[in-house]
């Protein structure tokens, strides 16, 4: 267990930028760290089941025995991994709509409310359920329950198997129907931890506190599924909640007291959806459960084996959580609209993480665990610091032009409905801080495999333990003289020193080659620096040409389209000639990966 909460605490340090998308991804890797026998792995989580399963198919194909090779259901191995890579496209699809449907999403929440006091007082009441449904019902099912319901899968025994889970049902409803009421009474003392308007926070809070107990049970159903090895459900979830969310305000908006009222009925519908339709998947898997005896539930071992795994993943989680509520309160005094452009900004921010950074991360464990097992450390050495580098080439270019060209992409994403020039200024500015740390958040998701792979997770969950307390000192100390751009350059100047500390820890560590590929690695770093702002030159002198010859004839958002895919151009056209002129090996690397994928 002392594995499982540096791997919550560390990841959560990776990922106090993100939101509850990435959350999800903290948890994979710690349940990935933890769980790494075949049959384990499957009951992590559907990214971590996967990634298990794909990982021993890939050593059969070279020739690498394993244990357990045979499926679980009875099928062959390779029928059990044609499946699996099935469900695999298919998750991946799921997860690439549902990220882009989370962005719309924001632009519907920015054309109904903008940044507005009415937006601040949504964004903290949704804030306050949504916090306590990463702590105790997302991680805590992944960590916890799957693992336990998975053995009683493997044991066989049905009336077991059926009074587990009826048991887990009861504690499950006990507990958050608890949480929820309590929070109902106790909004009117909660939302004092913010300065957004009382009364309406309150009502908002109240009104969306049933979110915790629908998307609760929805995890439970979420955990019931993974465990029988059937993910696509759990992927149609997020994006039925996604579509009610932007659906349901524009029906009941004209019948509601205001907009921000309707995006919270929105978000209750949305909870009941992710947990319906996951509903009869596992009536179908056989699996039926009701209310029983509050005594017998919370003495049954299974449920007490659960509590006593979901203790230290709490513990992790928290901090988290703690570091996401002081920032947000933070926020929320100052200035109205700053809490508000600071979740727009990160959702931007999410997006570019979700395409680049985690995918990253997930490819390159199995690979630096595979060198490590091995003690091939000059392979270990090589594969990390090649990650390092096309992580430097993508993300710096991609931060450079974003600074640069912020407000055109701001305008083209919000700018609609009550998301006014002030909204787009205040957004912009916090944007372009975020921008500033794009590397280095993007660099610890990479870095964090390589302790992974050596089973050291004590080393960067001290390294995220620092990172928490300077993001909370430096977002007080700048929010000040920079507003909500200050809690943005805060985040970027943490994760830079994470960067620095795990840097610092595997250095340490004496891993052969390691130093010499930082080296490297830093080398690429400064090059691609130097690359990208050589290339922004043209670009900023095209700029306002092209920006005016494009407002002329267009609408805004037209003209921004226009304006970033004109500019895009110019920067990416400059850029690839230097790296070509002086033949960087990162983009050769690019370049020949993405000639193999095309064949």
């Amino acid at each position: 267990m002392t594995r499982s909460l540096g791997a919550a605490i560390c990841g959560a340090s990776r990922h106090s930028e993100t939101g509850h998308i990435e959350q999800i991804i903290v948890f994979v890797d710690a349940a990935c760290n933890i769980f790494r026998d075949e049959k384990s792995m499957k009951t992590a989580s559907p990214a971590c089941a996967l990634h298990g399963r794909l990982s021993h198919m890939a050593e059969e194909s070279m020739g690498q025995p394993r244990h357990g090779a045979a499926s679980p259901r009875g099928g062959s191995s390779r029928d059990e991994g044609a499946r699996l890579l099935r469900e695999g496209g298919k998750l991946s699809l799921l997860t690439l709509i549902s990220r882009i449907l989370g962005l719309v999403r924001e632009m519907t929440r920015a054309a109904f409310m903008g940044t507005g006091a009415l937006a601040d007082a949504f964004t903290m009441a949704f804030m306050i359920p949504n916090l306590l449904r990463r702590l105790f019902a997302e991680g805590s099912i992944s960590v916890a329950f799957i693992p336990t319901f998975k053995g009683y899968l493997v044991e066989g025994d049905a009336r077991k198997t059926r009074e587990f889970l009826s048991a887990s049902f009861t504690v499950l409803l006990i507990l958050v129907l608890a949480a929820t009421a309590l929070g109902i009474a106790l909004a009117p003392w909660i939302v004092l931890l913010f300065k957004s308007d009382p009364y309406e926070t309150t009502v908002l809070t109240r009104l969306m506190f049933p979110f915790l107990a629908l998307v609760s049970f929805a995890a439970l159903l979420q955990g019931v599924l993974n465990a029988e090895g059937v993910f696509v459900p759990s992927g149609y979830a997020p994006i039925l909640f996604n579509i009610c969310y932007i659906g349901v305000p524009w029906l009941i908006a004209p019948f509601m007291p205001n907009p921000a009222r309707a995006l919270a009925v929105g978000v209750l519908v949305g909870g009941l959806a992710q947990a319906l339709c996951q509903l009869p998947a596992v009536l179908r898997a056989g699996h039926r459960f009701g209310f029983t005896r509050p005594d017998r539930a919370f003495h049954d071992p299974g449920v007490r084996k659960v509590l006593a795994l979901i203790a230290p993943t709490i513990l992790g989680m928290a901090a988290y959580q703690l570091n996401e509520l002081v920032c947000t309160a933070v926020a929320s005094r100052a200035g109205t609209g700053v809490a508000t452009s600071l979740t727009f900004s990160l959702r931007l921010l999410e997006l570019v993480l979700g395409i680049f950074a985690v995918s990253a991360g997930t490819v390159l464990l199995p690979e630096l665990t595979g060198a490590a097992k091995a003690e091939d450390w000059p392979r270990f050495s090589s594969r990390l610091g090649k990650a390092l580098d096309l992580i430097a080439l993508v993300t710096v270019p991609v931060a450079v032009f974003a600074m640069a060209m912020g407000r055109e992409i701001v305008v083209l994403l919000f700018q609609q409905g009550a998301f006014t020039e002030d909204s787009v200024a205040l957004t912009t500015r916090i944007f372009f801080f975020h921008m500033i740390g794009l590397y280095f958040i993007a660099a610890n998701r990479v870095l964090a495999p390589a302790f992974y792979a050596r089973e050291d997770t004590k080393s960067p969950t001290w390294a995220g333990i620092a990172s928490f307390g300077l993001n909370i000192a430096f977002a007080i100390a700048f929010v000040g003289p920079f507003s909500g751009g200050g809690i943005a350059l805060a985040l970027s100047i943490a994760s830079a020193v994470n960067t620095i500390l795990l840097v610092l820890l595997l250095v340490r560590a004496r891993i052969e080659g390691l130093l010499r590929a930082f080296r490297s690695s830093l080398g690429a770093l400064g090059r691609l620096c130097l690359y990208s702002f050589v290339a922004l030159v043209p670009l900023l002198i095209l700029k306002a040409p092209l920006a005016g010859l494009c407002t002329g004839a267009l609408s805004k958002k037209l003209a921004a389209a226009a304006t970033l895919v004109l500019g895009a151009l110019v920067y990416g056209f400059v850029g690839v000639s230097l790296l070509v002129l002086f033949r960087e090996e990162s983009a050769s690397l690019l370049l020949r990966g993405f000639r193999r994928k095309k064949r």
